[in-house]
């Protein structure tokens, strides 16, 4: 769309905050306009999305959270402009110039994500028939994939010529099954721990975190955009899906997750429950497993076999880059569990010590 249209288009919407437009930019659902009061972005979304999210914002901003990049009110106070079947609205535009050097982009991301969750937190009721329901119907979903790994790899193993696919699948199938049982024990354990609870820890989430919706200002003050997608929930709807679409890379250790996340837990740390439910959801394999279920449904003559060869190999490698991440948080909490045992035996002897050359003196 030229320059030309997309000032005719925005103009009219522009009225209604009393903005004449000079010049506009079309950075695909966002325009940065150029006007005589200053330099703003404008963001067209789905009227089917609503303005629920403004709500989210305004309640964070009353909790003393500022770091959102403000929307601003219409002349006649609505936050949003419907014009041709889409919503707008407008924010002021960040130049999101970092500066040199700048190399804590995601750990700044993730305490700012902390600090949000830290000042939306609240307690909310369970309900334990929901609770329990919800239990059993993943436990049995679960169980079903691993009757259907185990019964692919044996199907597999009794050909005399596999497919590519096939073989591929039998080299990695014990790290699939370990992944499942893993992410089983972990969310039976949460179960046990929590099934009494009638509380648990909601948020105001953002709904898509994401480096590109976290921007920097002209004095480098970084601020989330795009609370579309905001909701309450748990913190972990806006920890897991960031870090596996992070890792669903290449092969790689990823240390600065580690990182990231215990920047996170520093300012926002996970409770016991949360932590075994965070495990659990995070080493299930479920992308491999559509994998797995796509070729097994497909008939020969429908099958790709090397676009379905490269898929299994992709989420494998997003399976073990998972794995590392876990196996250095199981590290790294059996050592601060040690500590803290140990500190308590240290003072448990000293208090002992202290009571007995009391004991003496008297």
């Amino acid at each position: 769309m030229s320059n030309v249209n997309l000032l005719e288009q925005t103009t009219p919407i522009l009225k209604h905050y009393s903005i004449k437009p000079h010049f506009v930019e079309n950075f695909g659902k966002v325009q940065r306009v150029y006007s005589d009061k200053g330099v703003y972005s404008l963001k067209k979304i789905s009227p089917h999305h609503g303005t629920d999210f403004i709500r989210n914002i305004q309640y964070l901003f009353q909790r003393g959270y500022n770091r959102i990049v403000p929307v601003y009110p219409t002349i006649d106070g609505r936050y949003a402009v419907l014009h041709n079947q889409n919503l707008y609205y407008l924010m002021p535009w960040l130049p999101n110039e970092e500066k040199e050097n700048r190399t804590e982009r995601h750990e700044q991301l993730f305490r700012e994500l902390a600090r949000l969750h830290t000042l939306s937190v609240r307690e909310v009721s369970i309900n334990k028939e929901e609770k329990e329901e919800h239990y059993e119907h993943t436990i049995q979903t679960w169980e079903k994939e691993t009757e259907f790994v185990d019964g692919f790899i044996e199907e597999c193993e009794r050909k005399w010529y596999m497919s590519p696919f096939e073989l591929l699948f039998c080299l990695y199938y014990q790290d699939i099954s370990q992944a499942l049982q893993y992410s089983t024990r972990k969310f039976k354990e949460w179960y046990e721990n929590t099934k009494e609870n009638t509380k648990a820890r909601a948020v105001i989430t953002h709904g898509k975190i994401s480096p590109e919706h976290f921007l920097y200002d002209d004095r480098g003050y970084a601020y989330f955009i795009n609370f579309e997608n905001s909701k309450e929930g748990s913190p972990l709807q806006d920890l897991l899906p960031f870090l596996s679409r992070y890792v669903n890379t290449l092969p790689k250790q990823c240390e600065e997750c580690v990182t990231w996340i215990y920047n996170y837990f520093k300012y926002f740390p996970l409770k016991e429950d949360e932590m075994l439910l965070f495990l659990s959801y995070f080493a299930h394999p479920g992308p491999i497993l559509r994998v797995l279920e796509q070729y097994h449904k497909s008939s020969n003559k429908n099958k790709n076999e090397r676009k379905l060869v490269q898929s299994l190999q992709k989420q494998y490698w997003l399976l073990k880059n998972t794995e590392y991440i876990i196996m250095r948080i199981e590290e790294i909490e059996r050592e601060k569990k040690a500590e803290a045992e140990a500190a308590a035996r240290a003072k448990a002897e000293a208090e002992a010590n202290a009571s007995s050359q009391d004991g003496a003196q008297s």
